[in-house]
């Protein structure tokens, strides 16, 4: 038996891709007019692109079957659009390249391509825009899954960035953690507060990126003259594992350092169980545990110390 909140998630995934699909049969009306299949125009791309180079990598790249691709990449060659030769490396793989007349083939299904997508962007607004490409990327990310090796990237907060983190931490913090609302008033208060932070060599804050994508934060600020406190650290819950906690958190200590603190604390619910290891690797020590009644659930208040 299928359960029924997963079922009716699963109706709006198949609404999305019949939508999806058909929104793209529009949009390729100028390949429908070509010589040129869907399939033959994406491996012509990775050729072209030279992200590529053999028919092991387009079929892994692309998700092709390796006959298939195989029977396609015999009639680019005997249409003269690539070239094959013997790897030097590896005597089992065959070197693809595009030959002239193949990029030359290709380039009007490129230009059209893009013609067709900045059509679609027009009519929308700069907004409009910008939030469907933040949209694609959140659906590349959740399904495709960043690989480990992906570069992560620490920026400081643009505009728009402290109200998205408050909504976020609050929705995973009671996805995760059962929180009422008291725990977005809190988010969006300590926002608010850091959002006016205008001392840089005293308090700072991270925005963790993969891709183009926000996958983590974290906050450093001064709780006295001597002592500085990491607040709101977070990691996305499918980024998290690849280390990007650990490396927040060693951004926040060596800040803390720079900044001439004697001790860096932060104060966890006691659930962060992923936190935990992060903070004892890292050689924070927990110097008190407390339990209180917050944000509807029975917590156990967690203070950590770093001395410097």
């Amino acid at each position: 038996m299928i359960d029924t909140t997963l079922q009716h998630r699963a109706e709006a995934v198949r609404h999305f891709n019949r939508f999806y699909t058909q929104h793209i049969g529009v949009l390729h009306e100028f390949l429908q007019k070509s010589p040129f299949s869907l399939t033959e125009v994406r491996v012509l791309r990775e050729l072209t692109q030279g992200t590529v180079s053999t028919a092991t990598e387009l079929a892994r790249v692309l998700g092709l079957d390796s006959g298939y691709l195989s029977r396609l990449l015999t009639s680019f060659e005997r249409r003269q659009l690539i070239t094959r030769r013997q790897s030097a490396a590896d005597a089992r793989q065959s070197l693809l390249e595009m030959t002239p007349e193949g990029r030359a083939a290709y380039a009007p299904l490129e230009v059209a391509a893009i013609e067709e997508v900045c059509g679609v962007l027009k009519a929308l607004s700069a907004a409009g825009q910008e939030q469907l490409i933040g949209a694609m990327r959140i659906i590349e990310r959740l399904l495709d899954r960043i690989p480990p090796h992906a570069a992560v990237s620490l920026r400081a907060p643009r505009l728009g960035d402290f109200g998205w983190l408050a909504h976020r931490q609050a929705l995973l913090f009671g996805a995760e953690y059962g929180a009422d609302m008291g725990f977005e008033a809190y988010a969006a208060q300590e926002m608010a507060e850091l959002s006016r932070l205008r001392d840089r060599e005293r308090g700072m804050c991270w925005i963790a990126e993969q891709q183009e994508t926000v996958v983590g934060a974290a906050f450093v600020t001064a709780l006295s003259d001597r002592a500085a406190r990491m607040r709101l650290l977070y990691v996305e819950p499918e980024s998290r594992g690849l280390g990007i906690g650990t490396l927040l958190v060693g951004q926040g200590i060596g800040f803390a350092q720079r900044a001439g603190y004697d001790t860096l604390t932060l104060t966890t619910c006691g659930l962060l169980n992923d936190g935990r290891r992060i903070f004892e690797r890292a050689g924070f020590d927990c110097i008190s545990t407390e339990p209180e009644r917050r944000f509807g659930r029975n917590l156990i208040a967690q203070t950590w110390e770093r001395k410097l």
